[in-house]
């Protein structure tokens, strides 16, 4: 059985990382290791990590920065990165395990949360345009053995788009498992901005990225830096 390690990056996220914590408890309970990396939270975060995370730690304020370092710090075989307002399904831990003895990586399928009808539809292209293209995005809950993601030298260190990128580097050593059992992520984002308006932005970011603008970029140019990695990057 592999050790799992759970890095969840955080970036003032108080009214909820108790929550998301006390849930990862059983999986902790059978062994997995819990890792949360505090991008400079001034909510107090991390003191409220601290009694129910194996470590909190200190990262610069970014997207793959942390979860790089969190994935350095971890004992665990199998690396799992993890947005705090993400709550997997209770037997997380077997269902990676038996998805890594066929694939060197992979991600959950994603339901999203919320009132809004079209949450449902969105989770559903997000999770289908993933099975076809191989790629994966922070919401679905990357996973990978220790080895492939030293192999691919982890994420790389962008300010947006950082899973996007990570995907492609795992695909060069093989498709995604695809775990058909979903992860369940908070629909704020998309509610507090506007559903359609966060599609549109999503897939305007997702194309500018294709045609090769830079992340950075990017990021200057919608707002996106410094945002919160728990807040993720859900493109439908």
């Amino acid at each position: 059985m592999r050790r799992l390690t759970i890095v969840l990056p955080v970036l003032d996220e108080a009214a909820i990382i108790v929550a998301a914590l006390q849930a990862l408890k059983p999986l902790r309970g059978r062994g997995a290791e819990v890792i949360v990396v505090d991008g400079g939270s001034r909510d107090g975060t991390a003191k409220l990590a601290q009694p129910l995370a194996d470590h909190v730690i200190a990262a610069p304020r970014g997207r793959g920065a942390p979860l790089n370092a969190g994935a350095a710090l971890g004992s665990g075989d199998a690396l799992l990165f993890l947005h705090a307002d993400t709550t997997l399904p209770p037997d997380a831990d077997r269902l990676i395990g038996d998805a890594l003895s066929l694939s060197a990586w992979g991600r959950f399928d994603l339901r999203i949360a919320g009132r809004h009808r079209l949450l449902g539809v969105i989770a559903r292209m997000i999770n289908w345009r993933s099975r076809v293209t191989g790629i994966a995005t922070g919401d679905q809950a990357i996973f990978v053995g220790r080895e492939a993601f030293a192999a691919v030298g982890g994420f790389p260190d962008l300010p947006l788009m950082e899973d996007i990128a990570m995907s492609h580097r795992l695909k060069r050593l093989a498709r995604p498992a695809c775990i058909a059992t979903p992860v369940v992520t908070s629909g704020r984002r998309w509610e507090h901005h506007g559903v359609w308006r966060t599609i549109l932005l999503m897939w305007r970011l997702r194309l500018a990225y294709y045609f090769g603008v830079e992340p950075a970029r990017l990021a200057r140019r919608y707002g996106a830096a410094p945002r919160s990695p728990a807040r993720g990057n859900a493109w439908p």
